[in-house]
């Protein structure tokens, strides 16, 4: 599994805290403290994965996200402040692939790294690298892309994730419990909108159809619904 790290956080305290304790679970880890270095390093394939502070004294790291998001699909983590819904929904339409409140517990931050960056590997080493056809949906799994009429989709890591198991079980429904732990390898927890928020960004980039490709079955799950030709 690839494990360098870039940890972009303006506090030094923290941020050599985090990184201390990244390095001690076997993490190569790069640091910035501030968003025009953070944008640079992870411009240039410096890491594998961002964990990437909101509020920054340059460039916020919202701003950051933006910017890496019209090149490149590297996992992001963001680190919002406790309780600032309105951050996270912002991330999550910027394209951040998860988020963890501050002040964070080392420890699951690090299960959230890993959860993502195993998954990643998962699709590289496993072998499956026969696309898939879901009506006008196409999976390459060992280019980790969908396409929609021979169009890429601009997807996250965890927004892949979640599309490719629903088209995995299209026309049944998938629970919320097992899509949290399939898509984002960590449990589903009271008042956690994270899946909410990658449902309804999917929802938008596949477009307008009514009804919805991805369906709502409330109190179980979703269910992606291949649309009539």
């Amino acid at each position: 599994m690839q494990n360098r790290v870039l940890l972009v956080e303006d506090d030094d305290e923290l941020r050599e805290l985090l990184s201390r304790y990244l390095a001690n679970q076997g993490f190569t880890v790069r640091e910035a403290a501030n968003g025009q270095d953070g944008l640079s390093l992870a411009m240039g394939q410096h890491c594998d994965i961002v964990v990437l502070d909101i509020m920054l004294p340059d460039i916020s790291g919202l701003e950051v996200l933006r910017q890496l998001r019209t090149k490149t699909h590297l996992p992001v983590v963001l680190l919002t402040a406790r309780g600032d819904e309105t951050d996270r929904i912002v991330g999550f339409e910027v394209g951040a692939d998860d988020y963890i409140p501050k002040p964070c517990n080392p420890r699951e931050l690090i299960a959230r790294l890993q959860a993502l960056l195993r998954r990643v590997a998962w699709d590289q080493q496993v072998g499956l690298d026969e696309s898939r056809s879901y009506g006008d949906l196409r999976v390459e799994p060992v280019h980790r892309r969908i396409y929609q009429s021979d169009e890429a989709l601009d997807l996250t890591a965890t927004e892949y994730e979640v599309l490719q198991v629903l088209l995995a079980h299209a026309g049944s429904v998938v629970r919320k419990t097992d899509l949290m732990q399939w898509a984002l390898g960590r449990r589903l927890e009271a008042y956690d909108r994270t899946l909410d928020m990658h449902i309804s960004n999917l929802r938008k980039k596949l477009g307008n159809d009514d009804p919805p490709r991805i369906e709502t079955v409330r109190g179980l799950g979703y269910s992606y619904r291949v649309p009539n030709d």
